[in-house]
């Protein structure tokens, strides 16, 4: 009667203790639990658990953060939540931070690349990531 669509992706889940470095493409939502170093990208949403960490930068669609973040991040929407930490600069549309959350650093509102120096941000690749998420 009520069918489910599958329109979601993947997730990916870095495990605690878990420590990735370099460039970093998911597919789809990432869960991070461990820490993640370099550059990241995703079309879905990145959530950082209370323990986990993110240094770099980070292109997606929505990030979700209960532990730390430095570095640079370019988002739709971000969201600190009450244990969260961000700390750097960040260019989102929407922002949000939960009582207890903390941001240290600088926004823009306007959709501009941070990280305009980067190759891994390219149309190549994110026309990559787009085609994964749709097969």
């Amino acid at each position: 009667m009520f069918k489910r669509k599958n329109t979601t992706l993947e997730l990916t889940y870095i495990a605690k203790g878990t420590c990735i470095s370099g460039e970093t493409e998911f597919a789809g939502d990432a869960l991070i639990g461990g820490d993640v170093k370099g550059q990241v990208i995703s079309q879905g949403q990145i959530t950082i658990e209370h323990e986990g960490t993110i240094q770099g930068q980070v292109q997606c669609h929505e990030m979700r953060i209960a532990g730390h973040f430095s570095g640079k991040l370019s988002c739709e929407k971000v969201i600190i939540m009450g244990t969260g930490t961000l700390d750097g600069e960040v260019a989102s549309n929407q922002m949000e931070i939960l009582e207890g959350g903390q941001f240290i650093g600088m926004r823009i509102k306007e959709s501009i690349n941070l990280l305009e120096n980067t190759s891994l941000f390219d149309d190549e690749k994110l026309k990559k990531l787009q085609t994964l998420s749709e097969a």
